[in-house]
């Protein structure tokens, strides 16, 4: 048995209203949380007042893809180089390589402290096959480090294929995955979308759709996903990515929009670091439109909202290393969830215990009384110090038990380009 003492716990990931830390001690038995009471002298670890948040929940990531950018850089990284130079590398890909760069794209977030993780895989025929073969030996390979769920991914072109998506939603039904896929400016929006929704009742699959991840304001993928699943009566799970044209659209269709996802119940999750460097490129101009879509706007109507990686160093996005750390830092800088800041610690369940919910998974990433010790210890005190250090330090605990936080090298890759 092992206490942490003095340690400060944002209120929000106990669950507790009200905002702000509370400052507390924490009994860790067997790699459970078995206590948690107000600080007080006694045997134990002190940490003195360093912050304890849960391991964090990433519920937006494309390991499949991860770590392709030296074999398949976007030269002008807009969107459209991005889905070509994706396809055009996927066409490739053996499961062995697949497998080598999903283990290593889980090796950063383990050592950065992520405990439950969702991610998109290339599906559209004959991609699923390897992608989702890969996927099942990783997530078996994985099974007590990250709890991991699949999502399928394919084009507008697969969704309007009721043939093709019914294999697409086969080899989903057998993983035990979400069925998705991706909609911006189709003119055939109603009926991908539609297809998608009656293929996943059908098969009793949660949806997880990547919508409107443009500027163009006459892009409505949102809107017609929430209409048709109260059209439907689709009962399954619903997320949507992105949803960027909703930021650029009139106040009227705003409201509207958001009036209809909420009633049908879909959860949205931001995607604010790829989605910075993906939108508003225009050959050297400044970018004045970031891509972000109304979270402040969508949760105050009642809409689950998260923030999560996307895409790690591949055409849509050069950087990132699957660091929750790092989108919760950028993420309350460029989508303001910072002020008032004793309410900013509530933002931060929107990569703890907020994603889990939406997503389903078995870890609820809260720390409570019979919840795992699946803990990151930080020597920051505050938001203002966590935020500050974008390297701060940090003890990643696993079933109360200090993990190796080392990263791995990216020269493991190298054969592979």
């Amino acid at each position: 048995m092992e206490t942490l003492r003095n340690a400060s716990v944002p209120s929000a990931v106990m669950g507790l209203a009200g905002g702000g830390i509370e400052r507390v001690d924490i009994a860790i038995d067997a790699g459970t949380i078995t206590g948690i009471t107000p600080h007080a002298p006694g045997e134990g670890r002190d940490l003195d007042g360093g912050l304890v948040l849960p391991a964090f929940v990433d519920i937006h990531t494309h390991i499949d893809k991860g770590h392709i950018w030296p074999r398949r850089p976007n030269l002008d990284g807009t969107w459209e180089t991005a889905i070509r130079q994706s396809l055009t590398d996927s066409a490739g890909w053996s499961i062995a390589d697949v497998e080598r760069r999903m283990d290593f794209c889980l090796r950063c977030a383990y050592a950065h402290g992520t405990a439950a993780l969702r991610t998109h895989l290339e599906s559209s025929p004959p991609d699923h096959e390897v992608t989702w073969d890969a996927f099942e030996t990783i997530r078996e390979r994985w099974t007590d480090r990250i709890e991991l769920q699949g999502v399928s991914i394919v084009g507008p072109d697969v969704l309007v294929d009721a043939a093709k998506l019914d294999i697409v939603a086969q080899r989903v039904k057998s993983a035990g995955g979400l069925l998705g896929g991706a909609v911006r400016n189709f003119d055939r929006v109603r009926e991908a979308l539609r297809n998608l929704v009656e293929t996943a009742g059908r098969y009793g699959l949660d949806i997880d759709v990547h919508t409107d991840e443009s500027l163009d304001p006459s892009s409505r993928g949102l809107f017609v996903l929430a209409e048709t699943i109260l059209e439907t009566g689709y009962r399954g799970k619903v997320t949507a990515g992105h949803c960027c044209s909703l930021a650029v659209q009139d106040e009227a269709t705003q409201r509207r929009t958001i009036e209809t996802v909420a009633r049908a119940g879909i959860s949205v999750v931001s995607l604010p670091l790829c989605n910075l460097y993906l939108m508003d490129r225009s050959g050297g101009a400044t970018p004045m439109r970031r891509g972000i879509t109304l979270v402040h706007e969508l949760r105050a109507a009642g809409v689950p909202v998260a923030i999560a990686s996307d895409n790690t160093r591949d055409p849509f996005y050069a950087y990132g290393d699957l660091d929750m750390l790092e989108v919760l830092r950028e993420g309350a800088r460029i989508l303001h969830f910072d002020h008032p800041m004793d309410q900013a610690w509530d933002w931060a369940t929107t990569t703890t215990s907020g994603a889990a919910a939406i997503a389903g998974f078995n870890y609820g990433a809260r720390i409570t009384v019979g919840a795992p010790a699946d803990l990151i210890v930080f020597r920051t005190r505050t938001w203002t110090e966590l935020l500050s250090r974008p390297q701060s330090e940090r003890l990643v605990l696993r079933n109360g038990v200090s993990i190796d936080t080392a990263l791995p090298d990216y020269r493991e890759l190298d054969d592979l380009m």
